[in-house]
């Protein structure tokens, strides 16, 4: 018996939910939101998808935490977008009042869930929501790096013409602009993509790739849902099936890549435990240069989010 809890139902939730009701892995996914008639409605259409898509996955709407209990997952997606007019800090502060209200809410009805973090800015929010949880580490940690990954490997395959399946791809460091896509481990095949794309056009598709968040607001007005919430729910797939696939994903480091104390992307193996192995892939100098460039962005944030008080 599994259950899996999606925090928000927004647009990033709300897919991440039918996507898991899709992949028919899970006896009941629970869509809670604190506008309840919306998780409601958007949990009922998608139990009415069922008998249409051909899966058992029972889904429920709620607005009240009793629902979740005995979670085994929980994906937090809550948290509000940046507006015009609104400081980094004041997003900071107001989403991690959310982050740590609703892991706290959570924490009451489940004894010792894996809690995947969706919420931005992700890194913080990741550490907001493992600093109110109690849990170990490897339970608590964001998902950034699939999402990233996912439209680098997107427009390596506009620009080869090849399936997207056939390309892997790893980005480290923090989502955002700051983030460090490693074309040296990018294969097509298992060729290696340097060997097929020249350097001028992966530099612009990695400098896309930084930017892909801001390119998909400007197109719609608003963040994007389906590949996001794809990515969290193959997360969840990964743990409840004991895959050991290795995923970037944002977890707090102890000295790996000689970094400490922080959230950051980076390679892990994800089993039934949650993050089961870190692993430290070599970096050449240049990359190193640019993960700790990236560090550095991330603690900036997390020194604004350290010293607010949120009590």
């Amino acid at each position: 018996m599994s259950k899996v809890t999606v925090i928000g139902a927004g647009n990033v939730g709300a897919t991440c939910a039918n996507v898991l009701a899709h992949k028919d892995i899970v006896n009941q996914v629970v869509l809670l939101d604190i506008v309840g008639d919306l998780a409601r409605g958007k949990a009922l259409d998608t139990w009415q998808q069922a008998p249409i898509d051909y899966y058992s996955t029972k889904v429920l709407g709620t607005d009240d935490y009793k629902d979740t209990k005995d979670s085994d997952i929980v994906v937090i997606t809550a948290g509000i977008p940046r507006k015009p007019g609104m400081s980094r800090d004041d997003l900071i502060s107001t989403n991690a009042r959310i982050v740590k209200s609703v892991t706290e809410s959570i924490m009451k009805h489940s004894k010792n869930p894996i809690i995947i973090v969706v919420s931005n800015p992700l890194d913080v929010m990741s550490m907001a929501a493992w600093q109110s949880s109690g849990l170990d580490s490897s339970r608590v940690f964001g998902m950034a790096g699939i999402l990233d990954t996912a439209r680098y490997r997107a427009f390596i395959s506009s620009a080869l013409d090849v399936s997207p399946k056939d390309i892997q791809a790893l980005l480290m460091g923090g989502h955002g602009d700051t983030m460090v896509p490693l074309p040296r481990y990018t294969t097509v095949a298992g060729i290696p993509v340097t060997e097929l794309i020249d350097s001028e056009t992966l530099d612009a598709i990695v400098e896309r790739t930084a930017k892909g968040g801001g390119e998909l607001v400007k197109l719609m007005g608003t963040s994007a849902w389906y590949a996001p919430g794809a990515a969290a729910a193959q997360i969840v797939e990964a743990i409840l099936k004991d895959e050991k696939r290795v995923f970037p994903c944002c977890v707090k480091l102890d000295g790996e890549y000689g970094l400490k104390d922080i959230f950051l992307g980076v390679p892990v193996k994800l089993g039934k435990n949650g993050i089961e192995q870190i692993v430290e892939v070599k970096l050449n100098k240049e990359e190193m240069q640019s993960l700790n460039d990236s560090a550095k962005a991330v603690r900036s944030v997390i020194d604004v989010y350290n010293n607010m008080d949120l009590s």
